[in-house]
């Protein structure tokens, strides 16, 4: 019997931010919400938008362009939030990441995906799991995992803890 080789393949949440195309692990998506009013938290990073009440429980937001210091734009019908699962300093956290808008589900073969770019000592890319190429174009293939910092972390989880919630 003849045995077959072929790549294993990845699917990615495609999204974009500003003019840019950025992906998700599909497996790291739990659904897409139409954008919903968040409640603030005070005395927060700019980055992160607040909570949501997500069927009971809360839920923080984070701004994707703040977190990647694109400049502020208003909300459109396209505006989503990415509501994810993430891995936290070893916990397991859902949170919301609100972008420009959803594409599409794609799945790329593991040539199709090169190594992030080393851009200097000063410029830490280690969020990125690789760039995709689709139609000619890259795409920004993210680890979520690796977006936030230890103390970014540490807020997150304790965002989303019903005593941090500001009642509406």
């Amino acid at each position: 019997m003849e045995s077959k080789t072929t790549e294993a393949s990845n699917q990615y949440l495609t999204f974009t931010l500003e003019d840019e195309v950025f992906a998700l692990e599909i497996g790291k998506v739990r659904e897409v919400l139409d954008y919903t009013e968040v409640t603030r938290i005070p005395q927060v990073p700019s980055y992160m938008c607040g909570v949501i009440n997500l069927r009971g429980s809360v839920v923080p937001v984070i701004d994707m362009r703040r977190k990647f210091a694109l400049p502020e734009k208003e909300k459109t019908v396209n505006t989503c939030i990415i509501i994810a699962e993430v891995t936290l300093s070893g916990d397991q956290v859902v949170l919301g990441a609100l972008v420009d808008s959803v594409r599409e589900v794609l799945e790329l073969d593991t040539g199709d995906i090169e190594n992030p770019p080393r851009l200097g000592v000063g410029l830490n890319t280690d969020f990125l799991h690789g760039m995709g190429k689709h139609d000619e174009k890259f795409i920004m293939l993210l680890n979520i995992d690796r977006v936030f910092s230890s103390d970014e972390i540490e807020l997150i989880k304790h965002s989303g803890e019903p005593s941090a919630a500001v009642n509406e």
